[in-house]
């Protein structure tokens, strides 16, 4: 009888902009979520007064992304995304978050590209009612376009900010 191996899979959290009173709760939260010791090096945040970012790679069980965007939600002034690569069996997936619109999930390629699932294109043309408007809507809506235009200022990280190289893809 052999044993299924956990598959594993890659992902980053991109912490866009926290108050530093937050930060050793963040440290907190992914340590708890990833398992082990996480060390993040934190740069100034130049789209917000006080507000710093930091980003984080991350090896683990698949899954964790989700584990990892649920423990940060929720906190004030907290803007952040998380990634995880697609793995063998399992879809990719892109986590974003802000204050104000709260948390949003999407299915990702291997390229990094939203996916639609039938059933949320289905949804999205059955509300539109036959309106190309109401469509557009509901398909800004299921792809998160809210969250990447509240994120996008916060996504540049400015001058001093650390490289992140890409990881193959394929």
């Amino acid at each position: 009888m052999s044993v299924a191996q956990p598959r594993v899979t890659r992902g980053v959290v991109f912490v866009h902009s926290a108050p530093t009173a937050l930060c050793p709760h963040i440290v907190w939260a992914l340590e708890s979520a990833l398992g082990g010791r996480v060390n993040l090096a934190w740069t100034v945040q130049p789209a917000g007064p006080r507000l710093v970012r930091s980003e984080l790679s991350w090896t683990a069980e698949a899954g964790v992304g989700a584990r990892i965007a649920s423990s940060l939600r929720g906190w004030d002034n907290l803007r952040y995304e998380v990634t995880e690569e697609p793995s063998p069996g399992t879809d990719g997936s892109r986590w974003s978050h802000t204050p104000s619109l709260g948390i949003h999930h999407t299915w990702t390629s291997a390229s990094g590209d939203a996916m639609v699932n039938e059933e949320r294109l289905r949804d999205a043309i059955r509300a539109s009612q036959g309106d190309p408007m109401r469509l557009q809507a509901e398909l800004d809506t299921v792809l998160g376009a809210a969250w990447d235009r509240e994120l996008e200022a916060f996504r540049y990280a400015g001058d001093g900010a650390p490289v992140r190289w890409l990881h193959r893809v394929g």
